[in-house]
């Protein structure tokens, strides 16, 4: 069972249909904003996927001595930690990708961070430092993502 269709077209033709698609003439449509947002996500998934690693390098005992070995620690900190450690390299892929769901992971991890830190100071130590840096990523990213809302056509 061969599909005619594809036989008479012109080997031009099948070989543009498979062609890779362009990813400079995409990114010309954008408008500003919108490629800045993109930068911006691929920025932060270097970041997430950093915090990914440190946290899976807490869990694997690359990170610390002996007194803070992972065994050593609660039972909060283990789960807390071994949360981050997956949401984040999650949430690294999905920016890197700029999809929907990436945004989303990514700001479940960075609000959980945040809600740990501030209600939970006795997991990680309720460092406010980590709260405004957390929430000045968020503040940058809604931002450049309501721009870019801005500048596409309704």
């Amino acid at each position: 069972m061969t599909d005619q269709s594809a036989q008479d077209q012109p080997r031009e033709l099948q070989a543009a249909s498979v062609a890779p698609i362009n990813s400079g003439a995409v990114a010309g449509d954008d408008g500003v904003w919108t490629r800045r947002l993109v930068m911006y996500l691929r920025v932060m998934a270097g970041v997430a996927m950093l915090k990914g690693l440190y946290h899976w390098g807490q869990v694997t005992g690359f990170i610390g001595d002996e007194a803070d070995a992972f065994i050593n620690q609660p039972v909060a900190w283990q789960s807390a930690t071994i949360y981050f450690a997956v949401i984040e390299l999650v949430a690294a892929v999905g920016l890197w990708l700029a999809t929907p769901w990436g945004a989303v992971v990514w700001l479940t991890s960075i609000v959980s961070m945040a809600v740990i830190e501030l209600m939970f100071p006795l997991i990680y130590g309720g460092n406010f430092v980590v709260v405004i840096f957390e929430v000045a990523l968020l503040a940058i990213y809604l931002v450049l993502a309501w721009m870019a809302a801005l500048e596409r056509p309704p």
